[in-house]
């Protein structure tokens, strides 16, 4: 495939983006550090991909989407898919206390998010068609007192992309929303393990496959499906009672 990469340098992203490269995609990278995406194409051409573009991007710089998603496409010729899993994080405590982070954060993982995604859209609907494969998390099924905020971008982007499903499907656009549950990367280091949590190595190949099938929704892991579907059912005053 040929592949817009935005996120690939780092964690699930850079999970992702090395098991496309061992089947010799071609990608496109999208992102901030110019160094990082440098150090990537490098690490994804020896895996056995082809990179033939690295675009700077700043995900919380609106005006750098439009330009970088035109120099990825000119790059590629012909555009397969866009997947998107640059994203921020902040815990609850420091999104309450630092109105800028909570900027940022909402910023990132929302608005900007969501002007990639209709960007890309235009694009892949007119050539078209295409997969618009989409990070979100677990952390917006339902809302809890110890990660509401982050939560709300998460719901607010699950929520957007669901409703682009619906809308462009049939016009052959495919989105894939993939929602992981408690993944170790750097983003989480620091935080309590729970149960089920695992590496970004371990669910890459789930996501490869719901890009390849153009899975509406899937969680990765699939156990989360279960977890989530049991949180969700809980009444709210239970959920006020639990700290997690």
């Amino acid at each position: 495939m040929n592949v817009v990469f935005l996120g690939a340098t780092k964690g699930i992203g850079r999970a992702v983006a090395r098991k496309l490269a061992e089947r010799g995609d071609r990608i496109a990278l999208i992102g901030r550090d110019v160094e990082d995406l440098k150090r990537s194409a490098a690490d994804l051409e020896a895996l056995g991909g082809s990179v033939p573009a690295t675009i700077p991007c700043d995900l919380l710089d609106r005006a750098t989407i439009e330009p970088a998603l035109a120099s990825a496409w000119e790059a590629l010729g012909k555009v397969d898919a866009v997947v998107v899993t640059a994203g921020l994080f902040g815990t609850q405590d420091a999104l309450e206390a630092d109105a800028d982070m909570r900027d940022r954060v909402l910023t990132a993982d929302f608005t900007n998010t969501v002007h990639v995604c209709e960007a890309s859209a235009v694009r892949l609907i007119e050539a078209g068609g295409g997969t618009l494969c989409v990070l979100s998390s677990v952390s917006g099924d339902r809302p809890r007192k110890t990660a509401y905020l982050y939560g709300a971008a998460k719901a607010g982007l699950s929520f957007y992309l669901e409703g682009l499903d619906l809308k462009y499907r049939d016009a052959g656009l495919k989105t894939v929303l993939i929602k992981p549950g408690f993944i170790k990367t750097g983003m989480t280091e620091g935080l309590p393990v729970p149960p089920f949590a695992t590496v970004p190595e371990a669910i890459a190949p789930a996501i490869v496959r719901a890009i390849d099938r153009g899975t509406g929704v899937a969680y990765v892991p699939g156990i989360w499906r279960f977890v989530m579907l049991a949180i969700c059912s809980l009444p709210k005053f239970v959920m006020r009672k639990l700290n997690f």
